[in-house]
């Protein structure tokens, strides 16, 4: 599933597509700024009254295609529930209790979801999302990666840093003071007014929690770009260890050829523990219990947890801006960097291992699957034709309304004019993307974009503070293997003649006559930015001027840069304005009825368990434990399929026929993996961690006639505890909810 964790490593760098709506300032000297995936705007526009008439494609007149009830998804928001909308279609009177209990019970992690499992802080989340984690605590010699860890008793288990679980405790609803605020103001002042008084906002609510020290957090959440404003209130954990993962091969089973795919055969889970501040196991109410009677087919579901971000109130000249630039260019970089990956860790296993680079690789890999997917779909005739009637309606909406048309009427139509300035520059949105990415940019060349704006500023004449939080960037860029830095230098290089043109100023400029080979060695050798220490010492020490062969990259690329970053820093504010008003245009047509874009905030999806028809067959509902075995042997000498030592055989006494992952019809997105997947009682059935292929075009319009989420069975967790991972202190946990320190006394428990 696409991680937010790339969307985030993509925004590491200068420039492009804001991930907030944010834009980038020209200036000379460029300063880093947010940059990455296409930003979230709403709704989506109406084809021009000229426009000529649509072919037929598939047989089907795309003039005739109308939008489906549910095209904008079913992340349904806890501030609205649809309550008749679950009534009416699966006879389930839910109170406002069960709604409360679900949010309750659901965690959000770093970049992922999760959820509470025990009364003693047992947290369920994926296994992909621990993985980071699992390094991290391997110690001299473990391999705990590929060799899967289990505490067997509570005392074995391992802290582990930087994780935080917020619990959403309170939701307050801000709109009126936010609108009322920001109407009175000219629309040019609105966007930096309203991000300082969504300060004020958030400061106020803290403060009568109790503040931070409290252990409450308070973020300002914008649904339907900016048209309703709310502010969350979370309880916030910041002592967790990490319980148990099991091994890579089987937490990560068919690898990158299985990924996005059913029928799916994937052991995709792990379990953390919270900690109170005692330095005990956190003691909590409001955990979900797990159901090893499991499901069958035609069951409602509910998936609580947080999707990362959504497109479905785009319009359609947006979705088409990133069908032909943005998405693709993204598609581009991740396959050139991650080849530039694969070669470094086939040549150097142990400095990749040491540097957790195959943990990157399979977060690119998995993000370049994902976009692809995403650029296919947009390049489906029959989706942008439904997505082309959902945009036609919604303009007759407005138009139908004197005031909503005074108000909106020319919105849709302005925002395709500005998807045609965008175009103007397009070779931009590729070739300086992700600048100042740790793990997609060459360090020298990310420390020459810094060096070159602290060079300025020294010769301008900046204060000293200013000039120091740049220096104090410039030295937190982590050192790179030199053979990876000169690798990724020659990518950027290449980024420049493929976008611009072999021939283009810019790209001669860059290689200055030289093969991308030759050039990119030149500059590492005679850079003093090319290593940490080196430009810690020329940056400190004054030294770095601007004929240092790396600064001499910067000012190659800099004229097209600036005329990039001019264009952008005019057209995305205009781009935030338009889509915050859509939003509020299509909350006054359509109130809560059409869901707001993810927004890595807490959602519950709904869905029914079921297969459905591919590739000239049928899915299965659920897969079993067989399945894998099927996998491993029809792939004899495979890597992707190749089964942990534990699992060979199979082990006396492991039930084959346990259902091992299943399908549903919930609508879920990258950030959602992790989440729970709930019956109607609230109880846990398994642990959402990926959709199939057909889901990919799901950032921008839900199918549920195609689109799948998966999930890893609960009773494939239990019994893979149970009989391959000998953890019966954990499987008594999940089944009781008791808590013993032991294994010896979880066996004496179980006799």
């Amino acid at each position: 599933m696409k991680p937010t964790s790339l969307v985030a490593a993509l925004c590491a760098a200068p420039l492009l597509v804001s991930c907030g709506g944010g834009a980038p300032t020209p200036a000379p000297a460029p300063a880093p700024a947010p940059v990455a995936t296409p930003a979230t705007v709403p709704v989506a526009a109406a084809p021009a009254p000229d426009e000529a008439p649509r072919p037929f494609v598939y047989g089907v007149d795309l003039d005739t295609v109308r939008a489906g009830p549910f095209d904008q998804g079913k992340m349904w928001t806890f501030e609205n529930p649809p309550v008749e909308y679950l009534a009416d279609k699966y006879g389930l009177r839910l109170d406002q209790r069960w709604f409360e209990r679900a949010r309750l019970g659901a965690l959000r992690i770093p970049s992922c979801s999760a959820s509470l499992v025990s009364p003693n802080g047992l947290v369920l989340t994926n296994h992909h999302c621990a993985r980071e984690f699992v390094s991290q605590v391997s110690r001299s010699g473990e391999t705990l990666l590929d060799d899967g860890f289990t505490a067997q008793n509570l005392a074995d288990e391992r802290e582990v840093e930087d994780f935080t679980a917020d619990q959403l405790i309170d939701i307050v609803d801000v709109t009126d003071e936010v609108n009322r605020t920001l109407d009175a103001l000219p629309a040019d002042q609105r966007a930096e007014r309203r991000e300082s008084l969504l300060d004020e906002i958030e400061t106020r609510i803290l403060a009568q929690r109790g503040g931070e020290d409290a252990g409450y957090m308070v973020e300002m959440i914008s649904l339907y770009n900016g048209g309703r404003t709310s502010a969350y209130v979370f309880r916030q954990y910041t002592n967790a260890k990490l319980v148990m993962a099991p091994e890579l091969q089987i937490g990560f089973f068919g690898g990158d050829p299985d990924n996005f795919t059913y029928p799916r055969y994937n052991l995709d889970f792990s379990l953390f523990r919270l900690y109170g501040d005692d330095g005990r196991p956190l003691s909590t109410p409001d955990y979900f219990r797990v159901d090893d009677d499991g499901l069958e087919e035609g069951d409602p579901i509910f998936i609580v947890g947080n999707p990362g971000s959504t497109s479905r109130l785009q319009t359609v000249a947006e979705l088409e801006f990133r069908r032909d630039v943005s998405d693709r260019g993204i598609v581009e970089l991740l396959r050139s960097r991650m080849a530039v990956l694969d070669a470094f860790i086939r040549a150097y296993p142990a400095e990749a291992e040491e540097r957790d680079l195959r943990n990157t690789y399979f977060s690119f890999a998995n993000s370049e699957k994902a976009y692809e997917g995403q650029v296919g779909g947009l390049e489906d005739p029959i989706i942008l034709a439904r997505r082309t009637d959902t945009d036609r309606r919604f303009q007759a909406a407005i138009d139908a309304d004197p005031e909503l048309r005074s108000r909106y009427g020319t919105l849709i139509g302005r925002m395709a004019e500005l998807q045609a300035t965008k175009r103007q520059v397009a070779p931009g949105f590729s070739a300086f993307l992700a600048l100042t990415s740790n793990d997609l940019e060459s360090a020298t060349l990310h420390r020459a974009l810094l060096a070159y704006q602290i060079v300025g500023a020294r010769q301008g004449g900046a204060p000293a503070d200013a000039v120091q939080e740049l220096v104090d960037e410039l030295l937190a860029v982590p050192q790179q293997h030199p053979q990876l830095n000169r690798t990724l230098m020659e990518a950027r290089f290449r980024d420049f003649v493929r976008h611009y043109g072999a021939d283009s100023e810019i790209a001669r400029a860059v290689l200055a006559g030289q093969s991308v080979e030759a050039r990119a060695q030149a500059v590492f050798s005679g850079s003093a930015l090319a290593d940490s220490a080196g430009a810690a010492a020329a940056i400190q020490g004054n030294t770095v001027t601007m004929q240092d062969p790396a600064l001499a990259i910067v000012r190659a690329y800099l004229p097209m840069y600036i005329q990039f970053q001019q264009t952008v820093g005019t057209v995305f504010p205009e781009e935030a304005e338009i889509a915050a008003d859509l939003g509020r245009a299509r909350y006054e047509v359509y109130g809560t009825d059409v869901p707001p874009d993810a927004t890595f905030s807490l959602r519950i999806a709904d869905g029914v368990v079921t297969g459905y028809e591919y590739n000239g067959t049928v899915a299965p509902v659920f897969t079993t434990i067989y399945g894998i075995y099927d996998r491993h042997y029809s792939f004899p000498g495979k890597a992707d399929w190749a089964l942990p030592e534990k699992w060979q055989g199979p082990p006396a006494g492991l039930d084959l026929s346990t259902p091992f992952n299943f399908v549903s019809t919930a609508d879920i997105i990258g950030g959602n993996s992790g989440s729970p997947v709930l019956d109607q009682e609230l109880e846990v059935v398994g642990v959402v961690f990926d959709g199939n292929i057909e889901s990919l075009p799901g950032d921008y319009i839900y199918l549920p006639e195609k689109n799948r989420s998966v999930t890893v069975d609960v009773r494939a967790i239990l019994e893979s505890l149970d009989v391959i991972y000998d953890a019966d202190r954990l499987v008594l946990e999940l089944r009781s909810g008791r808590l013993v320190p032991t294994e010896r006394e979880a066996d004496q428990a179980g006799r």
